[in-house]
């Protein structure tokens, strides 16, 4: 009977964390489903390292998303994202499938490896989120990484000081969880983790808005002449002017997380 214990008590609690965040408006109904199985995943093949940092990024993700969510400049940034608002099943997917895998290696064979490139993973997501939310609400017009122009606000690969500096906060954020959660029989010193998720998440984020700036597919809106992340715009099928179809947003965030799991892992191995 004890054996069941552990598995009840992880998908009870990733549901009623799932069914809560649905109720907030923070997930859809197919984010929910993904995020309780994900929660479930997280809490069976991890301690509290894996799903209490997983936690951290989603709950500031979220604060950071409802604050000044009415504000007229981060509107229309957000006009053009390809997402926005409520995290679907392929968001919720693409920002911690990645962290569970890792999870289940380290559940397999334990290492300090895995604690490393879990942190990178979410600094990453997490550097991406706030330099995306607060970067948005900048005074300054984005420069584009790739070319070093100004852009208009919400154009993919765009940045800005202030989401910049954002960036480099959520990094470090999640690298304080992780270095306060870390397990000690794992080997991960605390002040390692924290400078690995620091620099790996912040080197994650800028390679989100490279790849966003080159290969991530960009299209025209034949209505309004706006250059968007959405295949569709006001009612109408938008043209792709750049970039490849399969390389949507979510297929840049998880490529960029698994450049920043890498280089943390990498910090780790070299350093630690």
């Amino acid at each position: 009977m004890e054996d069941w214990i552990r598995p009840s008590a992880s998908l009870l609690g990733g549901i009623l964390i799932a069914t809560t965040a649905y109720r907030l408006r923070s997930l859809s109904g197919s984010g929910a489903a993904s995020a309780a199985i994900m929660g479930a995943g997280y809490a069976m093949l991890g301690g509290p390292f894996w799903i209490v940092t997983l936690l951290a990024f989603f709950l500031s993700s979220t604060l950071w998303s409802k604050w000044k969510r009415r504000h007229a400049k981060k509107a229309a940034a957000e006009a053009n994202y390809a997402k926005s608002g409520r995290r679907d099943a392929m968001q919720v997917w693409a920002n911690g499938g990645l962290g569970l895998l890792l999870c289940a290696g380290h559940a397999i064979w334990p290492a300090a490896g895995w604690l490393y490139a879990f942190a990178g993973v979410m600094a990453a997501v997490n550097a991406d989120t706030w330099a995306t939310e607060i970067g948005a609400l900048s005074r300054r017009t984005p420069r584009s990484l790739l070319t070093g122009r100004r852009v208009p606000a919400g154009t993919s690969g765009g940045v800005t000081l202030l989401g910049s500096a954002a960036a480099l906060a959520g990094a470090a954020f999640i690298g304080a969880c992780a270095a306060v959660l870390s397990p000690a029989a794992d080997g991960a010193g605390p002040g390692m983790l924290l400078a690995a998720a620091a620099i790996a998440g912040t080197a994650g984020a800028f390679a989100d808005s490279l790849l966003g700036a080159s290969v991530q597919a960009m299209y025209r809106c034949p209505r309004c002449g706006s250059e968007t992340e959405r295949a569709a715009h006001c009612g109408a099928a938008s043209v792709r002017i750049r970039g490849f179809a399969v390389m949507t947003n979510d297929a840049v965030n998880l490529a960029s997380s698994a450049v920043a799991g890498l280089l943390a892992w990498g910090i780790g191995c070299a350093f630690a």
